[in-house]
């Protein structure tokens, strides 16, 4: 995503509703919680064609909501993603964000605690429409020692079940972030293999980038100008320390000792952000505030998995002759094949990408 923040690498982790709703692993209290969160919000929805129409309509909001059809009508029409009421109706939900996730790890590793549901197959979080309730999860999540953390989430797809609208929570955002979330989301609805959250954010990322780039030149403008250097290196580094975690993890330490050596970790982890920040950054970095945050295993959880395969995707899109059906079938077809398999193609059209 366009100069995404670390914030920002979580908030598409949402909760596709209706999987959830029929899956049977949790307490009714939960699942009535979550019907009651999605029957509010389905409530609060405005067909954006009447805000327009309206004279109370705040004028930025009306700009917004009229540029926001401008990238729904190009979505369906020129990159062939689903043409539904989804992004034609819009809802205040009068709250910063939509969900909160609860992300969930041990204490020494790096695999999240999977929550798994028809339809959506697993996923990394469970979550809720109330940030108390979120909260109350986390706190038991760590009675039982397992690090947490909790992310707000400002959007989200119910993957074509409900007409997902434009939320309050998404008008944060910049223009350009405006509209990439409505190809992102939409592509979501294109597709979506369960069980394999990297294919699924890296394809829909590659659907976002590609689409804001013909988005622009349809419209003969320059892609702003974003220099995602930064962005990059902070997710290296990143990566580099949850590496060396995985390592320290799989070692023979007795436990007071690696849970010195994990907390050591994290202190280098902010050590060399600091470095990177004053040597490369002239010492203005955009990630402060999530790296003098406390640390630990499930906060580390998304790095990586929104860029993972986007070269693999673009490949591909390449040898579909860059025609958004033919790119989709590929897609599709690739979601078919044996995990082991799909990874070994992902894999060579990566290579392919890096010739």
């Amino acid at each position: 995503m366009p100069n995404a923040s670390p914030k920002d690498l979580l908030r598409r982790f949402a909760v596709p509703l209706l999987a959830l709703l029929l899956g049977g692993c949790s307490t009714l209290d939960y699942y009535a919680h979550l019907g009651q969160g999605q029957w509010q919000l389905l409530q609060a929805r405005q067909p954006v064609e009447q805000l327009l129409e309206a004279p109370t309509t705040d004028p930025d909001l009306a700009r917004r909501l009229t540029l926001s059809q401008q990238a729904r009508d190009f979505a369906s029409a020129r990159l062939h993603l689903p043409e539904n009421r989804s992004y034609r109706l819009y809802a205040d939900l009068k709250r910063p964000f939509v969900v909160w996730n609860v992300f969930a790890t041990p204490e020494f590793s790096l695999d999240p605690e999977l929550h798994c549901f028809p339809i959506a197959g697993c996923v990394a979080y469970r979550g809720y429409y109330q940030q108390g309730r979120a909260r109350g999860a986390a706190a038991l999540l760590r009675q039982q020692g397992l690090d947490t953390y909790i992310g707000g989430v400002e959007a989200y797809s119910t993957l074509g079940w409900f007409d997902d609208p434009l939320l309050n929570t998404m008008l944060r955002w910049n223009d350009e972030r405006f509209i990439a979330v409505i190809f992102h989301e939409l592509a979501h609805q294109q597709y979506y293999l369960p069980d394999d959250t990297a294919f699924n954010e890296s394809f829909a990322t590659f659907v976002e980038r590609e689409g804001l780039r013909q988005w622009h030149a349809s419209r003969g403008e320059k892609p702003p100008a974003t220099d995602d250097r930064q962005r990059q290196q902070f997710i290296e580094l990143v990566l580099a320390s949850r590496e060396r975690l995985r390592q320290l993890y799989a070692s023979d330490l007795p436990e007071a000792d690696m849970r010195i050596a994990k907390q050591a970790e994290f202190e280098r982890l902010r050590r060399d952000y600091r470095a990177m920040r004053q040597r490369e950054w002239g010492g203005q970095g955009r990630y402060d505030a999530w790296i003098d945050s406390p640390l630990n295993n499930a906060k580390l959880l998304p790095f990586g998995l929104y860029d993972q395969w986007v070269p693999a995707f673009a490949a591909l899109f390449e040898r579909a002759q860059r025609n958004w059906p033919a790119f989709y079938a590929a897609v599709a077809a690739l979601g078919r094949l044996p995990a082991d398999e799909r990874l070994s193609e992902l894999q060579g059209l990566l290579q392919k990408s890096q010739n």
